[in-house]
């Protein structure tokens, strides 16, 4: 007992000493982590980077300081840091195995905020889907359809698959095709068609609109009708063009044919 309070008293001082220092090292440096942190968050904000992702590695980089800054604490007090960070990086791997899809799901959101291959606001088709993006999380991103509908999509889904972006580009063009019958004349349905194609302020004259032959189907010739419009204006010209081409066509006694079909009837004599 009296060597036990020999040793208590003779390392006493210096144990109290080690965890000053220690404490000291812990909080000066949660400190400076937070300084640095802040500085790379107003650098990044000065950069124009997006809010989302200026927060999140302002987050991951206090978080790397922070988790240094208490391993050099520790250090301080003589514990054997080499085994502490062993076992952390096990559990961390423990960790990362049981958590493997939602990992996925955010690097994938990084990966998505770094190069915005869409932003809000934008139609797009990806991960099976397509709809208007609402929001873009470090997880998933949600997007809303025409008729209204709330989706959520996992942002691996959409990194891992294409991404169609209709609203990238100002322009698009509409493609229809338009069948007449064999015996209508071909010049006369391309100047009908041309002429409501001209009349329509909302298509553009550059690239200039054409319509030509696709094809000689079954029942029908196929025309090609490909006008440019600004893509705001993509589906409702669309509909218009449609229906204004077949009001046109009947009433210059032009058909537009549905496919048929000839069945020739045979009578076999059984003898």
């Amino acid at each position: 007992m009296e060597n036990i309070s020999i040793w208590i008293s003779e390392n006493a001082v210096d144990w109290g000493i080690k965890i000053v220092i220690a404490i000291a090292i812990f909080i000066i440096g949660k400190i400076i982590a937070r300084m640095i942190s802040n500085l790379l968050q107003k650098a990044l904000q000065s950069s124009g980077t997006d809010p989302m992702l200026v927060k999140f590695l302002g987050s991951i980089s206090y978080t790397v300081l922070l988790i240094a800054v208490l391993l050099a604490a520790v250090d301080s007090l003589g514990v054997n840091v080499t085994s502490l960070m062993a076992i952390l990086g096990a559990a961390g791997l423990a960790v990362g195995l049981a958590l493997k899809d939602s990992l996925s799901n955010f690097a994938a959101g990084v990966m998505i905020i770094i190069f915005r291959p869409f932003n809000i606001g934008d139609f797009i088709t990806a991960g099976g889907t397509s709809g208007v993006v609402d929001e873009i999380n470090l997880f998933v991103t949600l997007m809303h359809t025409g008729d209204n509908q709330r989706i959520i999509v996992p942002n691996s889904a959409i990194l891992s698959s294409n991404i169609t972006n209709t609203s990238a580009l100002p322009t698009r063009r509409i493609d229809l095709v338009i069948g007449i019958g064999y015996d209508d004349n071909i010049g006369q349905a391309r100047d009908i068609i041309m002429a409501i194609l001209n009349a329509d302020e909302r298509i553009l004259k550059e690239p200039g609109a054409g319509v030509t032959v696709a094809e000689l189907g079954d029942s029908s010739i196929n025309l090609n009708v490909r006008p440019w419009v600004n893509a705001e204006d993509y589906w409702s010209v669309r509909p218009d063009l449609l229906e204004n081409i077949k009001i046109r066509l009947d009433e210059a006694g032009i058909s537009i044919p549905y496919p048929q079909q000839d069945v020739h009837m045979h009578e076999v004599k059984v003898a």
